[in-house]
Formats: C-alpha cells, structure tokens, sequence
C-alpha cells in the first residue's frame, strides 16, 4: 500500500515500510546490551566509580526507530566507556599487587610505601606499609619491614561481656 504526499509541484508516491524487522533487531541489540552491562556489574562489584544507572526515556511509550538507535548507540557507548575504564583500572590494581610483592622482598628500597587494599581492588581496611623495624632505632640502623594491618579495628562489634566471665 503506498501513500500521496501532495506537494505544489508534484504528486510523490512513498512505499509503505513495515518496521517491525527493523524494531525487532534493535529490540534484540538492545537487550544484549543491557544484558552485558548486567553481567559486568556483577563482574567488578565491590569496586565503585562506574555510573550504572539506566535512564529513563520519558515514561512509559513506544519509541521509534530514531529513539531506539539513539538508546542502542547510548547503551554501547557507555559499555565501552565502562570496558576502557575497567581495563584502565585493572592495570592499575596489577601494578600495585606487583609492588606489594616487591616491598616484602626489598622493604628498605621502598620506604614508607603505603598500599591500601581500594587501591588494588578489594574491600576492607587492610593496607601493606614498609616502616623501620623497632622504630627509630631501625631507621638509624637502616632495618625496614613490611608491616600488614589486619583492617579496621572497629568494623566488627565485640559482644559485650557478660557478668560473671573471666574476660
């Protein structure tokens, strides 16, 4: 079925165009999309600094082709910025754990070198620090360790003592 669009200088016959492939296709990329910006939430969890937020299109409505492109290349846009950023970060984390290593077998050649577990990519308080053994008397002598905390003090409660305990 074809539609007459009248113009001043001219009858123009347009086919009609059935959208429904076109919509079903990005439809489809458009939930694989979703779906891999799903699985690497999941992936890289306890880290944060990545906008995981998926905007809202105005409500709930149909949208057309133009609207779901502009979605699609959006979604993959962000997937990629987010694939770059991982990456990125990642190499970051390695280098630090490669540090980590190479303080414990020369802690005198990396002195004072703090590294906290967020900046290797895990949770908790934790950090690896080369500092002198028995204070200032091994910085004098040039004896340097590397000193790992067990994390935060305060992150769990002690249970309160009960009345009668040898504690």
């Amino acid at each position: 079925m074809a539609s007459t669009i009248d113009t001043p200088r001219a009858n123009i016959l347009l086919p009609a165009v059935d959208e429904t492939a076109a919509r079903r296709s990005l439809l489809d990329q458009i939930a694989r999309l979703e779906s891999e910006l799903g699985a690497m939430f999941c992936s890289v969890f306890p880290r944060t600094g990545f906008d995981w937020s998926v905007p809202s299109r105005g409500g709930p409505r149909m949208l057309d082709i133009g609207e779901l492109e502009e979605l699609r290349d959006g979604l993959a846009e962000r997937l990629r910025h987010i694939r770059r950023s991982l990456n990125d970060r990642t190499y970051l984390e390695q280098e630090r754990r490669a540090l980590i290593e190479r303080m414990l077998l020369e802690p005198a050649r990396y002195k004072w070198v703090r590294v906290r577990n967020e900046d290797i990519g895990e949770r908790g308080c934790k950090e690896c620090r080369s500092v002198p053994r028995l204070g200032p008397i091994g910085l004098l002598l040039g004896w340097w360790r590397v000193k790992i905390s067990s994390g935060c003090p305060l992150a769990t409660a002690r249970a309160p003592l009960r009345p009668g305990s040898d504690d």
